[in-house]
């Protein structure tokens, strides 16, 4: 039986040396996005170690440097309001650095039932526009947030592509991103 894909390296959403004001033992602790599947977690950092906010963590099976341990997944509704700021721009920074992967998307993205388009999902993205995705692509491949935007004339592929993470993260219907949890 295969193992259960985990991930392997965390963004930092929020650092809370002191703990949260609920735990009574105080102990630090962070809240991460996870970089494979946008799993939110929380975890205990490793004793004197400090992070800071969008900071890249090993959180896999092995020797980990900076996490002592992972308490377990969390849902959007628990985590802090910090992390809740900071969060669209740490999905930015996991996107543009998955990049070919979520050009790729675009590439082969198909319908999900006869009435809705995975690129639908989208935000910014509508039948118009998904026509003209389907319709550039057959042409030729996209090679870039760059040339998506170049072709289609729209701006800012990675903030549409970020709010819809963020939806997921959230709860929906459909999931094209994120790992859905037992929460959902």
């Amino acid at each position: 039986m295969a193992d259960k894909q985990m991930e392997e390296y965390a963004y930092v959403l929020d650092f809370l040396p002191y703990g949260k004001s609920d735990d009574p033992k105080r102990q630090p602790v962070v809240q991460l996005l996870g970089e494979k599947f946008f799993t939110l977690l929380e975890a205990y950092p490793k004793v004197g170690v400090a992070l800071t906010i969008g900071d890249k963590v090993y959180v896999g099976k092995g020797e980990r440097d900076k996490i002592a341990s992972i308490v377990g997944r969390i849902s959007f509704s628990e985590i802090t309001s910090t992390s809740r700021s900071s969060l669209r721009e740490v999905i930015i920074k996991v996107i543009s650095s998955r990049e070919k992967e979520f050009v790729d998307f675009f590439n082969r993205s198909g319908p999900i039932n006869i009435r809705v388009h995975q690129l639908e999902l989208i935000p910014g993205i509508g039948k118009k526009i998904m026509a003209t995705i389907i319709d550039e692509r057959g042409k030729k491949p996209f090679e870039s947030f760059a040339d998506i935007e170049k072709r289609i004339h729209v701006n800012k592929v990675v903030d549409f592509l970020a709010q819809r993470v963020e939806e997921e993260l959230n709860g929906s219907k459909y999931y094209l991103f994120v790992r859905p949890s037992r929460y959902h």
